[in-house]
């Protein structure tokens, strides 16, 4: 077992906190099998609300198949209580915003989809379902009468002991 975390970084305009709708968010990851290096350009979507029984018959999971080069059968869940928000003050770093255990493949590419909220600083307006697939985001908050954004999304996995 594997732990590895999704970090984010991004510039906030005017955007107090970022966070996904979990726990109906579909992180859509690329996964490489560690038994044989197979690392098919498909992309999987895993979802905490969503589980699957385990192979293996130990305990559900998010995300399960069977390598199609070695037949090793691999799994990730997301880690209950892992999911964080990246606010204001995380802006320049990276930040974790969820962990996966993963048994037998790491997750090793992550595109953001829709389902992002982003609360704003002065007004404390919701913009709902946010799509990240540009890496940014643009709207118009008529309650503060200025601009809010999200820009240069970048996102890493890392190991965690």
């Amino acid at each position: 077992m594997v732990k590895i975390s999704l970090q984010i970084n991004a510039t906030l305009e005017q955007v107090e906190e970022l966070y996904t709708n979990h726990p109906h968010y579909a992180f859509l990851l690329k996964l490489k099998c560690l038994s044989c290096g197979e690392c098919p350009d498909v992309w999987h979507d895993v979802i905490e609300s969503k589980t699957y029984p385990s192979k293996t018959g130990k305990s559900d999971t998010h995300y399960s198949a069977k390598c199609k080069l070695c037949g090793r059968e691999n799994s990730l869940s997301i880690i209950e209580g892992t999911n964080e928000k990246y606010t204001n003050d995380d802006q320049g770093r990276f930040k974790s915003i969820v962990t996966f255990d993963c048994r037998g493949i790491e997750p090793v590419e992550f595109t953001p989809t829709d389902g992002w909220i982003a609360k704003i600083e002065e007004s404390g307006r919701l913009f709902e379902d946010i799509n990240l697939a540009e890496k940014e985001w643009v709207e118009y908050d008529e309650r503060i009468g200025q601009s809010v954004g999200i820009y240069d999304f970048q996102s890493q996995f890392i190991k965690i002991k």
